[in-house]
């Protein structure tokens, strides 16, 4: 865990930097790939599940090192040639998971988070899980378990892996000539994340698109269909934890509420968007049924609203990166804490983007719990030896954050309830 939080240290200001080119090159071509709030909730996402990973929030039932020493059948030396099929062999169990997750209703829910932006860019790449704390498609690694690839190799190129599939996120860049048949390029990708019913749960392949050709789940884009991007129920809302939850609470209620013994039981292994036939009526959600007509969420908020949820971004960032570059040096409960307390800070600030009622709350809840960290400790995780000044900084900002969410949440919310609902009536029209 100390070397995947090394890493970050790395990985995340160069997709920031990536982020920001994005941005520069976009607006020199006239388009408008960034939409702040939505920019806004996508890296708080990504800050999300970097917090998840660093508490260890991950339960592996059968781990490949363990699959390794039981079932190997062959000894292999290491080579060039190993990395390779260890590259080939995660590319290949990726497409399989990944097409679970999206034709399961159940797995859906560990990915819909990564579908909810209603853009498509660099930054919507980061929207990662936080619900997808159980690994359960342990077995797609069994063939390379079988032909005896070590474990440390597998570590080694699992985040490489990950980490080539951030570039192809972005409406910038056009078809790649021959690479097209070979990799996964942006026009893929824009596929598949796109709602458009001829575009809908295709091109699952993550590096190689040869999968989906395999596979029978390729689709090219089509010069004639724009990719309209989200979910066919669409999110309406900036907070990521509720997103990353709000599939599974439907898929909750509906069992619970349907009277039929079998359906409580099939909801959850059946393909993605089944409901029982009796609660279909009783509990009704939004669908797109026509993406053309799709009104992206808006929460209206003011340029002031605006400015402070940047101000908020940079001071989570600033902290996730205060978290990973002293790993090392704070003790593993201390990180829970601190990861614990980030989460509920980030629940807070993206439920005021939203003007909900609740982010008042959530912030008093965030600034009693930081201050009862702050004094338990006597300090702020040894801030102050990196910064002399950064307790008192952390104070300053406590008491700061707290008094303009209670600003932000009475001045505001006059307007919020009429243009939601205005918005909400232009999404049934």
């Amino acid at each position: 865990m100390e070397l995947y939080a090394k890493a970050l240290t790395y990985a995340i200001p160069f997709f920031l930097i990536l982020i920001i080119a994005e941005e520069i090159v976009a607006r020199k071509m006239g388009k408008k790939v960034n939409v702040g709030m939505d920019t806004i909730s996508s890296l708080s996402s990504g800050m999300t599940n970097t917090l998840k990973n660093l508490m260890g929030l991950s339960i592996i039932i059968i781990s490949y090192e363990w699959m390794v020493g039981k079932i190997a059948i062959f000894e292999i030396e290491t080579s060039i040639w190993l990395y390779v099929a260890a590259f080939i062999g995660i590319d290949f169990a990726g497409y399989w998971g990944h097409r679970f997750e999206h034709e399961i209703n159940v797995f859906w829910n560990r990915h819909i988070v990564h579908h909810s932006s209603e853009e498509f860019n660099l930054s919507c790449a980061l929207r990662q899980s936080v619900s997808a704390i159980v690994s359960v498609f342990f077995f797609l690694y069994i063939p390379m378990a079988l032909i005896g690839i070590p474990a440390e190799i597998i570590a080694l190129i699992a985040p490489i892996h990950l980490f080539a599939q951030f570039w192809y996120h972005t409406r910038l860049i056009n078809r790649m000539g021959f690479l097209e048949h070979i990799l996964v390029t942006p026009s893929h990708h824009r596929v598949h994340h796109a709602i458009n019913d001829k575009y809908l749960d295709k091109n699952y392949s993550q590096i190689f698109i040869v999968w989906d050709k395999l596979f029978g789940t390729f689709q090219e884009e089509l010069p004639e269909m724009t990719p309209v991007y989200g979910t066919k129920r669409p999110a309406n809302t900036w907070n990521p934890i509720i997103i990353n939850y709000m599939h599974f609470w439907a898929l909750i209620k509906d069992a619970w509420y349907t009277r039929n013994i079998w359906d409580k039981i099939r909801i959850w292994f059946m393909p993605t968007g089944w409901r029982p036939e009796d609660v279909k009526e009783r509990i009704t959600y939004q669908v797109i049924t026509d993406p053309y007509k799709q009104v992206k969420y808006d929460s209206m908020p003011s340029e002031k609203l605006r400015t402070w949820a940047w101000v908020q971004l940079v001071m989570h960032f600033l902290l996730v990166f205060h978290v990973l570059t002293s790993f090392a040096s704070i003790e593993y409960n201390h990180i829970l804490i601190y990861a614990g307390f980030m989460m509920v800070s980030i629940f807070s600030f993206t439920t005021l983007m939203d003007k909900h009622p609740l982010a008042a709350g959530a912030e008093l809840v965030k600034t009693i719990a930081g201050l009862a960290i702050f004094f338990y400790l006597g300090g702020w995780f040894n801030l102050s030896e990196i910064l002399p000044v950064g307790d008192s900084l952390i104070i300053f900002y406590f008491g700061f954050s707290l008094i303009a969410s209670w600003y932000f949440t009475s001045s505001e919310k006059s307007v919020a309830t009429s243009q939601v609902q205005e918005v909400k009536l232009k999404q049934e029209a």
